[in-house]
């Protein structure tokens, strides 16, 4: 059985991770110093309208607000559904239209484990010809680009598109504390890095430039999420959209699509 830390130490390595201080905190959340100082010790039990309130405040992601209401004593509130489940059908339909609409440039969902959720033609089209062993099912988009038998070895700037997913990973690791993402990072470490180069001072975003059998293209990336989740899922559910940052890549796209 898996010990749970007590509600207040948790609530006390949010606000740490956070970085605010105890009056900071009480203020954003309208209660005492006093107050919170005896919640983070074990001195005062939360209510479960606290429990929430103070995790509003530290922006808490909603599985783990789940987590911090079991530890004080209270059911979960936020649901957590499979992806395929008939009530999320909606949000389902609404993930495949946005990637079918955004053909022929490259489009993704994952889950907060860079876990594939979906992706449309595309976006497949971006990972063919990688190892049959990470396309295996959980397939991890991190795994896939940076693995030396994935797209690395097809990724012309390697070394500044390796060091932007890891840098995106970290911060993920700080805003999240996901001991899974922790692990992922230090595997992602262990593959062969290329020689580090300077960025080009010019480029307005860390583009990713990958060569395909239509000729060298180069993409910007951007993520979209959904606004105010109210289930764990679709709050962990980002699409991951890739745009053509030259002429080029869009006419050898088009020609891919063809």
């Amino acid at each position: 059985m898996i010990q749970m830390s007590p509600i207040g130490e948790q609530l006390r390595n949010w606000r740490q991770r956070r970085r605010l201080s105890q009056p900071d905190l009480a203020l954003d959340a309208e209660i005492s110093t006093r107050h919170l100082s005896f919640v983070e010790t074990g001195r005062a039990k939360p209510s479960r309208d606290m429990i929430l309130r103070l995790a509003d405040e530290l922006d808490i992601p909603l599985r783990e607000r789940n987590g911090l209401l079991l530890a004080g004593g209270y059911a979960p509130v936020f649901a957590e559904r499979d992806f395929g489940d008939a009530a999320l059908g909606q949000v389902r339909t609404a993930v495949e239209t946005l990637l079918a609409a955004h053909e022929p440039f490259p489009a993704l969902a994952i889950d907060r484990h860079w876990t594939l959720v979906a992706a449309n033609q595309a976006g497949s089209r971006l990972i063919e010809g990688v190892a049959a062993h990470l396309l295996t099912p959980p397939v991890n988009v991190l795994r896939l680009s940076l693995h030396p038998d994935g797209a690395a070895s097809r990724i012309d700037n390697l070394a500044e598109w390796r060091a932007h997913l890891l840098h995106r990973l970290r911060k993920q690791i700080a805003a999240t504390g996901d001991s899974e993402l922790i692990a992922l990072l230090e595997e992602l470490r262990g593959y062969p890095a290329p020689p580090a180069t300077h960025a080009n001072s010019s480029e307005l975003a860390v583009p990713l430039v990958v060569r395909t059998p239509k000729g060298s293209m180069s993409f910007l990336s951007t993520t979209l999420l959904f606004g105010a989740p109210r289930d764990v899922t679709l709050s962990e559910l980002a699409i991951e959209i890739f745009l053509p940052a030259d002429a080029a890549t869009v006419e050898r796209l088009r020609s891919a699509g063809n």
